[in-house]
């Protein structure tokens, strides 16, 4: 497919280095800040940040509901770290008030490797590609349940740090700034090209 069509959810974190990446292997990268800018998209990236500031302004800026509902419809979405935890059914040691849209049948422990100190590179296999990823880790969570509902590319130390479910391709590192944009294109290819060749289905209501 052409040039498609990549919202990146511009309301807080990583999102700028999302753009330049998506923009690097030939789509047009829009940032997401408004319900409209949701429509016509091929896809869409979660990016990194605050889980719980990004949770607060998606219900601001009432794009909560309607990201949630093209989600559901099959847009193909790559969540980064704090992107996974907005996705997750569930969020370990989260806030009283925090929400997630629910996406991925899977539980979360956000800064599950510590807090900034304790960030880290890793060199991760990935089963989609023919060499090592320079993941990098920031705060990073940790899937602790659904794991087997899940595809997993990749793990550290035992946990599945690269998962596919459906349309979406969900990471706990940060492949944005680490200078390697093979895994956005594993994005664009698997997860927008397969979409881009079957209908929408419907959101329940």
């Amino acid at each position: 497919m052409s040039r498609p069509r990549i919202g990146v959810l511009a309301l807080q974190g990583a999102f700028r280095e999302h753009i330049a990446a998506l923009e690097r292997l030939g789509a047009d990268a829009i940032p997401v800040r408004s319900p409209e800018e949701i429509a016509g998209l091929d896809g869409v990236v979660l990016p990194g940040g605050e889980s719980t500031t990004m949770d607060k302004l998606l219900r601001r800026f009432q794009l909560q509901v309607p990201l949630r509902d093209s989600l559901r419809e099959g847009l193909p979405a790559l969540a980064t770290c704090a992107g996974v935890i907005l996705l997750a059914e569930e969020v370990r040691d989260g806030l009283p008030d925090q929400e997630t849209l629910g996406i991925l049948p899977i539980a979360v422990r956000r800064n599950a490797y510590g807090r900034q100190p304790e960030s880290f590179e890793d060199g991760l296999e990935l089963d989609f590609l023919d060499a090592p990823f320079p993941g990098v880790f920031i705060r990073a969570p940790v899937v602790e349940s659904g794991v087997e509902t899940m595809e997993v590319h990749g793990v550290v130390d035992g946990r599945p740090v690269a998962m596919s479910h459906g349309n979406v391709l969900a990471l706990t590192f940060h492949p944005e700034l680490s200078g390697d944009d093979r895994v956005h294109e594993f994005f664009l290819e698997r997860h927008v090209g397969a979409a881009a060749a079957t209908p929408r289905r419907q959101a329940s209501r």
